[in-house]
């Protein structure tokens, strides 16, 4: 089945388009919610020059849809009508367990004559977390809820120590309540990895990010697709 992915740029997204791609589907395109005010994606923060690296290192054209939330619904929808333009015959999310979440994008893709595929849906968060550090997706931590987890978590790698912390703390291991965020620079689906430079937080009222941004220059990687 031709897809398209609604694409975050984040850990559990990635994981998703692996699994989709090993179980013989073919994707056409990624989909990115923007914040137009911002001019960065939501959630995760990528600017412009870091959604057309991943769409290069991905190997799939992006498809950005810009809203400021009054039409964030509208939004995706005309995004995925873009999809459909490609051969989309569906649209992937990388929900695990919110129901709300997955009701709202059922709806979209209702509204869009598409199916909703969710591949990780119901796992276990050790089991994902597990698979992620075993296909060796290198993810980092862009921003966090500074109730929750401690700022010297930003930029660094999610790795099982680092994981072992997180349970510590008590969140979500996958940060499903929005406990961190994390962008992905390498993974078995890139095709070259992103070469990303840290600089100092960003505080974002009870949130801080990371300044994390995209080296002029990456390495190439071969691999199979």
């Amino acid at each position: 089945m031709k897809f398209a992915l609604s694409y975050s740029c984040g850990k559990e997204s990635s994981l998703a388009l692996h699994r989709l791609i090993e179980a013989g589907h073919r994707p056409v395109c990624l989909l990115t919610m923007v914040r137009t005010s911002a001019g960065r994606s939501y959630f995760h923060g990528a600017d412009p020059q870091m959604l057309r690296a991943y769409s290069e290192a991905l190997g799939l054209p992006m498809i950005e849809c810009p809203s400021d939330g009054d039409d964030y619904a509208e939004a995706f929808e005309r995004g995925i009508a873009r999809a459909r333009a490609l051969g989309a015959e569906a649209v992937a999310f990388g929900d695990i367990d919110i129901e709300e979440n997955r009701h709202w994008e059922e709806e979209r893709c209702a509204h869009t004559d598409m199916r909703a595929l969710f591949p990780l849906w119901g796992a276990r968060r050790t089991e994902l977390l597990d698979e992620l550090f075993r296909l060796g997706f290198v993810c980092l931590v862009k921003c966090i809820d500074t109730e929750s987890l401690p700022r010297t978590m930003l930029g660094q790698r999610l790795t099982p120590q680092l994981a072992a912390e997180m349970a510590a703390a008590g969140i979500d291991l996958c940060g499903e309540r929005g406990e961190y965020h994390t962008l992905v620079a390498d993974g078995p689906i890139f095709m070259r990895p992103l070469d990303f430079e840290i600089g100092p937080a960003v505080e974002l009222g009870r949130y801080a990010a990371a300044d994390i941004r995209l080296r002029d220059a990456n390495p190439t990687k071969e691999t199979q697709r």
